[in-house]
């Protein structure tokens, strides 16, 4: 049985088949890179050792639309306050420790971050970085959080621009929620909200 040959109308027809599929998939992606999930990869130290540099993450674009809050101990990328001297287009990630209502002191007579007047059991911080050296005392307004790094002394977060708004960051400037680390496949895991965020109470 002799195979048949395409025409030359075949092969453009084919040849268009194959272009739309590929500016369609390239819209799908685009459309879930601007609206769903985005990458990112991890520039300095100031996560450590939750996130090590050049380590890349999963940012959930939608965890704060649709009346979503923010909750503590969530790790989110955002774009720092003009105040905290970033470059143009530059992005942070940090974590979550107070939200709106929340009053975050350093520190206790242990030496420990309390919120609410709950201490703090932050065993992800970096080791041998203290919780802070740095002494604050905040009360996080409506539309804010107050953002720390896990590597306390190689982090400029919250603590650190005091002077701008007590370091407040509002909550439209968060672009999202780390939620899982994909690259290098040995760190390939989820970011979970540590336990003793549980413990926090609301603020009488």
């Amino acid at each position: 049985m002799s195979g048949q040959t395409e025409t030359p109308a075949t092969t453009r027809s084919r040849l268009r088949e194959y272009v739309i599929l590929i500016v369609v998939a390239a819209v799908v992606a685009l459309g879930v890179r601007t609206f769903l999930v985005q990458t990112f990869y991890i520039p300095s130290q100031s996560m450590e050792q939750t996130l090590l540099r050049d380590d890349k993450v999963l940012v959930n674009k939608t965890a704060y639309r649709f009346g979503q809050e923010p909750a503590r101990g969530q790790i989110v990328v955002f774009t720092p306050p003009s105040s905290w001297g970033a470059e143009p287009g530059q992005h942070y990630i940090k974590r979550i420790i107070g939200v709106a209502g929340d009053r975050v002191v350093c520190c206790d007579k242990d030496g420990t971050v309390t919120v609410n007047g709950r201490a703090l059991a932050e065993d992800y911080l970096f080791p041998g970085d203290v919780p802070s050296e740095l002494p604050f005392e905040v009360t996080v307004p409506a539309g804010n959080v107050f953002l720390l790094g896990d590597h306390r002394s190689e982090s400029g977060d919250s603590r650190m621009h005091l002077a701008a708004d007590d370091g407040m960051v509002r909550v439209d400037r968060l672009i999202g929620r780390a939620f899982a680390t994909y690259w290098p496949p040995s760190r390939m895991r989820t970011l979970e909200v540590p336990a003793t965020f549980s413990d926090v109470p609301m603020r009488d």
